[in-house]
């Protein structure tokens, strides 16, 4: 079994921040791929299904974002499994928007997400850094990353989580690089 963590804020009033790119992320694999209903557990929504051959538990925390890892560790210890077992998908300011990459461990880069599943966890985990773009100056990130995606942007965004979600087999089957290949491919289209 794995683990994948969309990070996000619960409430509708959140729902298309940045911020919560990792919700859309889970809610759109879910859909795609025919997971069950939304169940509230582990302090927030898991939803059972599988990808390929794999079993797959979603689970977006219902712990507002800086106690994420409360809701993983809860999940991971439930189930015994260790790290690598897990993959965090969250918004990245350091990529232009739409991009996508994978990577295990890495540092925190600020998110208040991720640093509550390292220390709950550790830095060990798998990242799907899903790029929001910087805003350009240091005193306008908080808005953007928690300010809505702009009309312009709904195509995009609803192609990156389609593209993310079509290729979410490579994530299970855990082979990094030929999802972000086919990723990036399907986003040529």
């Amino acid at each position: 079994m794995q683990i994948w963590a969309g990070l996000g804020n619960p409430g509708p009033q959140y729902a298309m921040h940045r911020h919560n790119v990792g919700f859309m992320a889970c809610d759109v694999i879910a859909e795609m791929h025919g997971f069950g209903p939304a169940q509230k557990k582990f302090s927030g929504w898991v939803q059972e299904g599988r990808i390929g051959r794999e079993k797959v538990l979603l689970l977006k925390p219902a712990t507002y974002m800086n106690e994420s890892g409360r809701a993983v560790a809860e999940a991971m210890r439930f189930y015994k499994l260790e790290t690598d077992a897990l993959t965090v998908f969250h918004d990245e300011l350091d990529l232009a928007p739409f991009k996508v990459k994978v990577r295990i461990g890495g540092g925190l880069a600020g998110h208040n997400g991720l640093k509550s599943i390292n220390q709950h966890l550790g830095p060990d985990f798998r990242r799907v850094r899903i790029g929001i773009g910087h805003p350009g100056h240091k005193e306008r990130v908080i808005g953007h990353v928690l300010g809505n995606y702009a009309k312009a942007e709904m195509d995009d965004l609803a192609q990156m989580l389609g593209a993310i979600g079509a290729e979410a087999e490579w994530l299970a089957n855990d082979d990094n690089a030929r999802f972000m290949s086919e990723f990036a491919l399907r986003m040529q289209d």
